[in-house]
């Protein structure tokens, strides 16, 4: 794991991470308020925790593996919640790279959303895609990169990599670069 720009040097390899909760506070339902997030974060060890809006979004330094990170977070999720609630972690070299490689840089940035995954990404971002109209979706690194022309609220688009990852607007992945303080 790259400890570059991202590392927060107290005595060990700190490193900064961003991580993404799946559906928590959308639509009302997964409520988790982000205090209790953050403390649940605190508990487990992470330093420098900052949450950012209700829908999951929290940043940490921790001198664990991404791996580690998102186990212990993920645990103690499920001993709050009582289920499974799924985390996507990145650095935030990764969250700027995502930033810097949106294909739809032109459009909109609330209708824009970088699908972060875990787990692999199809060759063709459209296998397996159902209900598209006029949305685009694009490969990324570790994400999928989809347009949304008309917004989300009407789409019948689906996507297989939702099932593994969540999504983010591009105007909360720019918030997220400037908060890590990777992006200008």
């Amino acid at each position: 794991m790259p400890y570059s720009r991202d590392a927060w040097s107290k005595g060990g390899r700190v490193t900064k991470f961003v991580a993404f909760l799946r559906a928590v506070n959308v639509g009302g339902t997964g409520k988790l308020p982000m205090t209790i997030l953050a403390q649940m974060c605190e508990a487990i060890g992470f330093g420098r925790v900052k949450t950012y809006i209700a829908s999951g979004n929290v940043i940490f330094s921790s001198d664990r593996s991404e791996y580690e990170v998102r186990s212990a977070l993920e645990d103690q999720l499920f001993a709050y919640t009582g289920k499974r609630v799924g985390v996507i972690v990145r650095t935030p070299s990764e969250i700027a790279d995502v930033l810097a490689r949106n294909p739809f840089a032109d459009a909109p940035s609330n209708r824009v959303m970088a699908l972060f995954a875990d787990g692999a990404l199809p060759t063709d971002p459209l296998d397996g895609v159902t209900g598209i109209k006029n949305e685009e979706v694009r490969l990324g690194k570790r994400e999928l990169f989809v347009f949304y022309p008309d917004g989300m609220a009407n789409t019948r688009l689906r996507i297989p990599s939702e099932k593994h990852g969540t999504a983010r607007n591009m105007n909360t992945v720019a918030k997220l670069a400037k908060m890590t303080g990777s992006s200008a």
